[in-house]
């Protein structure tokens, strides 16, 4: 099995990637938040340094791009090209309103002659392999019949597949019975990804689908840092190397962001998903949420890894 890291906007950047890296076992591939195209000669800044490759050193990425424009997607990539990369992956699955409402995202799978047009421009890109992550549908699950009729079309890297369409956005399950067609129909590679919050999500998915070899996690990752190491070797992450994970993502925030705000801002997200493996986690992520500077914080973290505990089994939105 092949594990991929999903892209999370402002959370998976370069500082987590590396991070978590130094801590746990890599990824077999790192996907970046998303690029959106300028018509500069260079990225902007932001996007630069996080896919330079001094800092990515020793990982596996994949820069990621978010766009309905052929020309703007052909640029960034050569731009990419330049800086030594010869994998990108488009996105078909963001279901932000903000970006759907451009038709980009999981937006642009309601055009689907315009998605086509697009791909069939794209692909005409020399020596750069594309894959393709997408969602099932904008409304209704049954648009993945035509999709998949489109991205059969093009020599895809692989489809990593989110079964879900724009109007599920993180709600319902995910829709197992169209991957299933997913898997027969697709003359790509597929990928799957969606809500494998636990050894428990991840072993019910093999066993309804052995023929899966890649899995993209995202969510899961976020909340629980150890768990590829707990379905590869059944080791539960403790707290000291949560702590370390926690300490080294810390210390780096801590030299890009010049005052407490930006650092407490930054852990604070990631805490809104850490938190569930912890017991008594209501009680500490309302106790995060409220500090108002790092004095606070960190007296709220040491208590936190003092007195609670690591829930085995637990996963994104456990109580």
């Amino acid at each position: 099995m092949k594990y991929y890291l999903a892209p999370m906007e402002g959370i998976t950047g370069y500082i987590y990637r590396n991070s978590y890296a130094k801590i746990f076992p890599s990824f077999d591939k790192y996907f970046t938040p998303f690029i959106i195209p300028n018509e500069s000669k260079s990225l902007k800044t932001k996007e630069l340094i996080d896919v330079q490759p001094e800092n990515n050193k020793g990982l596996n990425i994949v820069p990621q791009i978010l766009t309905n424009d052929a020309e703007g997607f052909i640029l960034t990539a050569n731009k990419l090209k330049q800086l030594g990369y010869n994998e990108i992956n488009l996105n078909l699955g963001c279901p932000s309103g903000t970006v759907v409402g451009k038709g980009r995202g999981s937006g642009f799978l309601a055009k689907r002659d315009e998605l086509d047009k697009f791909l069939d421009e794209i692909f005409k890109i020399d020596n750069m392999k594309i894959s393709i992550k997408t969602r099932i549908g904008k409304d209704k699950p049954e648009e993945f019949y035509e999709l998949i009729k489109i991205y059969n079309k093009y020599p895809l890297e692989e489809l990593i597949i989110h079964p879900r369409t724009r109007e599920d956005f993180y709600g319902n399950k995910p829709n197992l019975e169209v991957f299933k067609d997913a898997l027969s129909l697709s003359k790509n590679k597929v990928c799957y990804n969606g809500d494998i919050f636990t050894v428990h999500d991840y072993n019910k998915l093999v066993e309804t689908f052995p023929e899966i070899k890649k899995v993209m996690i995202g969510r899961g990752i976020l909340a629980n840092p150890g768990l590829i190491n707990e379905i590869k070797k059944s080791v539960v992450i403790d707290k000291e190397r949560l702590k370390d994970f926690h300490d080294e993502i810390f210390k780096e925030y801590m030299e890009i962001f010049p005052q407490d705000k930006g650092v407490l801002f930054k852990m604070k997200e990631l805490w809104s998903y850490m938190i569930y493996i912890f017991s008594n986690n209501k009680e500490y992520i309302k106790k995060i949420r409220e500090s108002q500077n790092l004095n606070d914080y960190n007296d709220v973290i040491f208590s936190l890894f003092i007195n609670e505990q690591i829930i085995k089994g637990n996963g994104l939105f456990n109580k």
